[in-house]
């Protein structure tokens, strides 16, 4: 017998309960798990609070290796359209320090995270539209609800579209596509994200779930070293992209915040570009 034991694992149990307030989770007997992002029980609103408890989920989930398919999606109607009113008075306090540990470092977490420390299939659900949507569309595969529009908004409130939705961009969409996406926050439809291929399949919202678990079931058909691997390999375009280009596009968004010296995720600001979505037009300058 070996000298030392291992470190405990986490336990499903006890991080579904730290992560309540952010996260419901539901495990099914063979390790399929199903995580959906709340804020108060309704569609996730942005903060700095729920953006570091991303990141901490994700690893928690791919250290816990009970796990098997993760299927990640948000809850009710919507998926992101508006922040927390108070989500960012602790970066607007002070900048200097939550550029880094909001935006910088947590920021950079989830998507390397969700791409290298969780090891086992995953599926995105868009539930609904919203910005933000790199965490569902770069997962292995993705499924969005019918009536969801997927846009980027950070240009039209003053900040660079450098944090994690530049790198799902240009990989789905291409250089051109993503340069107008970016530049100008167009409203991708659901159809639109299929066609384009950023999506792999477009169905009611109601659908969403139980679709993912017929995926996840098919998924499961296979050896667990098998699916993991597996994993690994469709994953790679991913990971490439990370190492080339996520650090520095963070790095290049947190210089345009300091050099700015103020906060641009308000409430107001973020209202204001997406009621264009919501009126069912391609952009808030049309």
């Amino acid at each position: 017998m070996s000298l030392q034991e291992f470190v405990p694992t986490p336990r499903f149990e006890e991080y579904r309960e730290a992560f309540k307030d952010f996260f419901r989770m539901e495990r099914r007997e063979d390790g399929v798990l199903l995580v959906a992002a709340h804020t108060l029980g309704g569609p996730i609103q942005l903060s700095v609070q729920n953006h570091r408890a991303l990141g901490q989920m994700l690893k928690t989930v791919g250290a816990d290796p009970e796990n098997e398919v993760l299927i990640l999606t948000g809850s009710g109607e919507e998926f992101m359209m508006t922040s927390d009113p108070e989500g960012f008075a602790l970066e607007e306090a002070d900048m200097e320090y939550w550029a880094y540990e909001y935006a910088y470092k947590d920021g950079r977490i989830n998507v390397s995270a969700l791409v290298n420390d969780v090891e086992i299939p995953t599926i995105g659900l868009l539930n609904g539209s919203g910005f933000h949507s790199e965490i569902v569309l770069m997962c292995d595969l993705t499924l969005a609800a019918d009536d969801a529009t997927l846009f980027d908004l950070h240009y039209d409130i003053g900040s660079v579209p450098a944090d994690g939705i530049h790198n799902a961009f240009q990989e789905l969409l291409g250089v051109k596509r993503a340069a107008y996406a970016l530049l100008t926050g167009e409203a991708i439809s659901a159809q639109q994200a299929l066609d384009w291929g950023m999506v792999n399949e477009v169905l009611p919202r109601d659908e969403l779930v139980t679709r993912a678990y017929q995926i996840a079931d098919h998924i499961m058909s296979q050896p667990r070293t098998t699916r993991r691997l597996t994993t690994q390999i469709v994953r790679r375009p991913w990971k490439q992209r990370i190492v080339s280009d996520l650090d520095g596009g963070f790095g290049i968004q947190m210089f345009g915040h300091i050099a700015k010296k103020r906060a641009v995720h308000g409430e107001q600001h973020i209202r204001s570009t997406v009621d264009y979505v919501r009126e069912g037009r391609q952009n808030n300058f049309d």
